[in-house]
């Protein structure tokens, strides 16, 4: 009977850990859509992101055009707590932070170092089908905005 009581246990764990990865609207791979989105003279560009569940964690893997205007790919594991989770692959970029505002929408925060060089917010609509990210930011006398459109893949 106990063993039965454990088994019951670990099971609705189990279920409530997948259930709350499950509907996080930001999972997923998304490509952008270049007809839908603007970007300024100088906007890093993300061309696909991926985000999925880590543990009790989520990597994100970003491939693109970074912020020098080379092709950049960047990976970035942490939580939607607002606090700095470190970077890799991108020079320019030191650590992101995400947080959730609600359950289709986050705001972004990108560092080089201590200096916040991007800001903005995602959002995922309604059915879940596609997402927008709207930043501005620069680095040096670099200033850009954007409005990136992704299709969920």
């Amino acid at each position: 009977m106990k063993t039965k009581s454990m088994v019951a246990v670990l099971l609705l764990c189990l279920a409530g850990a997948v259930m709350s990865v499950a509907q996080d609207a930001q999972l997923g791979s998304w490509k952008l859509n270049e007809a839908k989105s603007k970007f300024s003279p100088g906007s890093p560009k993300t061309t696909s992101s991926k985000y999925e569940a880590a543990g009790d964690m989520i990597k994100v893997t970003l491939d693109g055009v970074g912020f020098d205007g080379k092709p950049s790919h960047t990976e970035w594991t942490g939580k939607y707590d607002g606090k700095d989770y470190p970077t890799t692959g991108d020079p320019n970029q030191t650590s992101r932070s995400y947080t959730k505002i609600d359950a289709h929408r986050m705001k972004i925060a990108v560092k080089h170092g201590d200096a916040v060089i991007l800001s903005g917010t995602i959002t995922v609509a309604a059915n879940g089908k596609s997402r927008t990210v709207e930043a501005t930011g620069g680095m040096a006398d670099k200033k850009f905005s954007y409005t990136a459109v992704y299709d969920k893949q």
